[in-house]
């Protein structure tokens, strides 16, 4: 099975697991489809590298001595919530699958496993973490844009989101129409919105506190 992801930029995978004959052979499959591997013996150990090194994809297995999958999945989730992880246990249950899948795990894995089960979602993790990180960036473009308005102009900008008409938003504000009219007008100027619903496509992304900040 050949990873197209691997065919463009290698992306870095780390493995975790205190198993060392299973880090050796996951290594070798995944060296094989392109990928760069990085194995670690313990989530310390991996937390430690990636202070300095890329990491694109975390396959972890879920039993381990002192901090386990689990809890490395909830670590992660706190400090680099776009961070893919796959999750592998010998011993899968529904109450744990639940779990690791409320907590944004990508996948989770019993062992022993099909070797295209585990590339097909090494795949989809390294998808999902491209399509978070352009959602990102995405949010933080809008922010900036965000950050231009003027106290009047963010005003406005609130109650269009809320639906109300330029005559109530005039009303509100205790200025004229025409006047909500010509911030409503920089209000898209600024956001470079070409449409009252692109507006609001933008408004989804940033969050209530920072729509409510004039």
């Amino acid at each position: 099975m050949e990873s197209k992801y691997a065919m463009t930029e290698p992306a870095v995978i780390h493995i975790v697991d205190d198993d060392r004959a299973v880090c050796d052979s996951l290594s070798l499959l995944l060296k094989i489809e392109g990928y760069n591997i990085r194995s670690h013996e313990s989530a310390k150990k991996f937390l430690d590298a990636i202070q300095h090194d890329p990491c694109d994809c975390v396959v972890t297995d879920v039993r381990m001595p002192g901090m386990n999958g689990v809890d490395l999945l909830k670590e992660l989730r706190n400090h680099r919530a776009s961070l893919p992880v796959i999750l592998l246990t010998a011993h899968a249950d529904v109450p744990l699958a639940v779990q690791v899948m409320k907590m944004g795990a990508v996948d989770i894995l019993e062992k022993p496993f099909n070797d295209d089960a585990l590339l097909a979602s090494i795949e989809q993790a390294l998808k999902r973490g491209k399509d978070e990180i352009a959602h990102l960036a995405k949010t933080q473009e809008v922010l900036a844009r965000k950050a231009t308005l003027t106290k009047r102009e963010s005003e406005v900008l609130i109650g269009l989101l809320k639906g109300q008409p330029n005559k109530v938003i005039a009303d509100e504000m205790g200025i004229s129409k025409r006047t909500v009219e010509v911030h409503r007008a920089a209000v898209m100027a600024k956001m470079q919105a070409q449409s009252l619903a692109e507006l609001v496509q933008m408004a989804l992304l940033i969050p209530h506190d920072e729509i409510e900040k004039t």
